[in-house]
């Protein structure tokens, strides 16, 4: 276990020296080589994460991050730019194989799969996640005249 300093209210430990409880160095980055591939694909954007096996995110990136404003952030075009920025983030982690799971109805669906599998990933599987309605909503009540 790393040892953990005690900071005092001055700021300082007797010592003298300024001490903090938890330092950059000690943050550990995981190397995973196999997780999931979120991607979520509306009219207006498109948001795509990368988790480990478990769920926990690891990194993220979107349409809007990248520059990309109003009706552009939704296109096919902005889609392929977000998968290689987010893939560009994670070069360090050593991902090989990723699960894909894509939800919503935009355009930016088939071409951030296209872009994940052109970066050289190895896709395992892709999931249709879009949420679709059983019976709907229920209808207003007949006019009465």
């Amino acid at each position: 276990m790393g040892k953990r300093r005690i900071v005092t209210i001055g700021g300082k430990d007797k010592a003298g020296s300024k001490s903090l409880s938890r330092s950059k160095a000690s943050k550990k980055r995981k190397n995973i080589s196999k997780g999931q591939i979120h991607i979520k694909s509306t009219y207006n954007n498109t948001i795509v994460t990368l988790t480990d096996l478990n769920g926990g995110v690891i990194a993220w990136s979107t349409a809007g991050l990248l520059g990309f404003k109003g009706a552009k952030k939704a296109t096919p075009y902005a889609a392929t730019n977000i998968v290689g920025s987010l893939l560009e983030k994670v070069k360090k982690v050593g991902l090989k194989d990723v699960e894909v799971y894509v939800k919503g109805i935009g355009s930016g669906r088939e071409s951030a799969v296209r872009a994940i599998a052109a970066n050289g990933i190895n896709i395992i599987s892709i999931t249709d996640t879009t949420p679709i309605p059983h019976n709907g909503c229920r209808p207003p009540k007949p006019r009465r005249v």
